[in-house]
């Protein structure tokens, strides 16, 4: 036998999805045992059940209050409004759905009426209203903060969407990161998962999840790449070569002035990649233009000749065979290099025996011994450093205008040397959790990995299934995303965020149909590019009191109704509203919290550590 419901009140009033309720009692309790079972009361937030013969529309409650029914008489002597027997309560209702065919729906078929009789929503309307498809395999992520009922999220609907995970600091938004990834990896999928059918990358700026138990994922499924740029040594991180040599990726690298430098980088990286040397064909490249200089005459720049031994010389052991190199005489009447016993003729080939005089062929041995010696990155500072003279010789380059950038250069590849290691094919380079820490990383290795290992990681994958059927995904996890993601920069003119956020504006929009998903988790949304929020599916939305903050949120979540909006502000820790795509209706949950494996995000007590220190001094 079904029990009855707990009759409430009726509406009065109806105003699109918006209706007044009458209650027949001013009663107020939080919660009401009603056949054995304890039900929310109905306060704010509170689901509650509009009957309409067997239809059964699904609202909550937006608010409340009391009018005086009973007196209306102004004068003060007769005035005894507000006594208890002339009160009634009015609350408000936001239709949210309805339950037909004991299915959850959102849908306008059905809209209150007056006379509509109102009650309390039953346990089993709720388990209607939270309850997944029964054949639909799920996480449990905490429970409900009003009704206490256990919160499940789809598998698909959740992990194949983009995901957004914000709050204040303290709110508990690593923990539900944390959590959610936990959930899934204890689920019965992870076997298959390991396999290489998915990967997960996790961008760390603050090292909260480098535990080796992080995420529930250990041994050979999971590698941390601790990037460190001070004295001590970290973890390399695998590029693709094509990744790392590429001109635009090294143009905002380098900080590239528009004009001068960028073609310069442009020709000489276009020329690298077609080439593809070897130290042979690199040693007598280079060699090739010290030729050219010394047989154009006067169209080679006065300095050219110096410039490229100045060069050659730091690439080469025994510095003496530059010696008669070094001694050749220019001639500006006769426009040509002058021997000890004749000269170098303009626009000829040097003779055999000029060409052994000289000793191009130690030379070319030398740098090509260099050359094959050195790890990739110093092959291409190399060559990028034979290419400023091969450029400027000619005086159609300024070679003081790319001086200043070669100072850049030279920064940046001695903090990329101590990060990256350059790769040819990156197949075999991760695992299933890949959790990159740059929390040892400076500001310059900071700002460019995330976009780095975005483009490669995206890229790639895109190229696999382009065309075809996913048959496998990546999921790519940013926390603190407004480092990497603030739009504020893209409109002052600062190059890396413009590449970088044309980078991640592709992903968040072409992504899905790729099977590549993304996470971002911030404290500060507000500085995140609304072009990404908007396009996220699914958002946990933590305690937020910062107005701009909630002003983004309210613009970017057309799934977040004004009510749970208004209550972001009074979430507790580890309070949390789930709304998006994969939810019906936003649902209040209290994230679990777990007791041993949870990120390095938990708060200082000090006076704890003070205790502690002041116990080892004394003992």
């Amino acid at each position: 036998m079904i029990n009855p419901s707990k009759k409430l009140g009726v509406i009065v009033g109806v105003d699109a999805d918006v209706s007044q309720v009458g209650m027949y009692s001013m009663s107020n309790d939080f919660n009401f045992i009603w056949y054995g079972e304890v039900l929310t009361g109905p306060r704010m937030g509170a689901f509650l059940t509009i009957n309409q013969n067997d239809i059964k529309i699904i609202a909550t409650v937006s608010s409340e209050k009391i009018i005086d029914q009973q007196n209306t008489v102004k004068s003060i002597e007769f005035d005894n409004r507000y006594h208890k027997d002339s009160l009634n309560r009015i609350i408000t209702l936001k239709t949210k759905g309805v339950i037909e065919d004991n299915k959850f729906q959102v849908t306008s078929k059905y809209v209150p009426m007056v006379g509509n009789e109102i009650t309390i929503t039953t346990k089993e309307e709720l388990d209607i209203i939270f309850n997944l498809d029964v054949d639909e395999e799920s996480i449990y992520i905490g429970k409900s903060l009003l009704e206490d009922r256990k919160i499940n999220l789809s598998i698909n609907k959740f992990f194949a969407s983009h995901i957004g995970v914000f709050g204040n600091t303290g709110s508990g938004k690593s923990n539900t990161l944390h959590k959610l990834y936990l959930q899934l990896f204890r689920s019965n999928y992870f076997p298959v998962i390991t396999k290489g059918i998915s990967q997960f990358f996790v961008v760390d700026f603050n090292g909260e999840y480098t535990g080796t138990n992080s995420f529930g994922v250990i041994g050979e499924n999971k590698k941390i790449f601790d990037i460190k740029t001070g004295k001590s040594t970290g973890n390399k991180f695998p590029i693709k070569k094509d990744y790392l040599f590429n001109a635009d990726i090294l143009a905002i690298l380098f900080d590239a002035k528009a004009a001068t430098q960028v073609p310069f980088l442009r020709k000489a990286i276009n020329l690298w990649n077609e080439r593809d040397f070897d130290g042979n064909e690199f040693a007598r490249f280079v060699v090739g233009t010290i030729r050219k200089i010394l047989t154009t005459g006067n169209e080679a720049s006065s300095d050219a000749k110096d410039n490229w031994i100045s060069v050659a010389k730091q690439y080469v052991t025994n510095v003496n065979i530059f010696e008669n190199l070094s001694s050749l005489d220019y001639n500006s009447h006769h426009q040509c290099y002058i021997l000890s016993d004749g000269y170098i003729n303009v626009k000829s080939e040097i003779s055999s025996e000029v060409y052994t005089h000289l000793k191009l062929d130690e030379i070319i041995s030398e740098l090509a011994k260099h050359f094959n010696e050195a790890n990739e990155i110093s092959k291409l500072k190399m060559h990028l450093e034979f290419q400023k003279i091969h450029q400027s010789s000619w005086k159609s380059t300024n070679i003081e205008y790319l001086n200043p950038l070669f100072h850049r250069i030279d920064s940046a590849f001695t903090s990329l040397s101590k990060v990256i290691e350059v790769v040819p094919d990156i197949s075999d380079k991760f695992m299933t959790m890949n959790v990159i820490s740059l929390v040892h990383a400076n500001q310059e290795i900071t700002r460019l990995i995330p976009m780095l290992v975005s483009k490669m990681i995206y890229d790639d994958h895109k190229d696999k299934v382009a065309g075809r059927a996913v048959t496998c995904t990546k999921h790519l996890i940013i926390e603190e995303a407004h480092n990497i993601l603030n739009a504020e920069y893209r409109e002052v003119g600062d190059s890396w965020q413009d590449y970088r956020m044309s980078i991640f504006e592709e992903i968040v929009k072409e992504g899905r149909k790729f099977g590549f998903y993304l996470t971002l988790s911030s404290q500060r949304p507000a500085d995140i590019s609304a072009t990404i929020l908007s396009q996220i599916h699914n958002y946990f939305i933590h305690r937020m009191v910062n107005e701009k903050d909630l002003r983004m949120l309210e613009h970017t979540m057309p799934t977040l109704d004004k009510s749970s909006y208004q209550m972001i502000p009074s979430l507790g820790q580890g309070e949390v509203i789930i709304t998006g795509n994969a939810m019906q209706v936003p649902v209040f949950v209290k994230v679990e919290k777990e007791k041993l494996n949870r990120p390095n995000s938990d708060d200082i007590h000090l006076t704890e550590l003070w205790n502690k220190e002041n116990i080892q001094n004394k003992g």
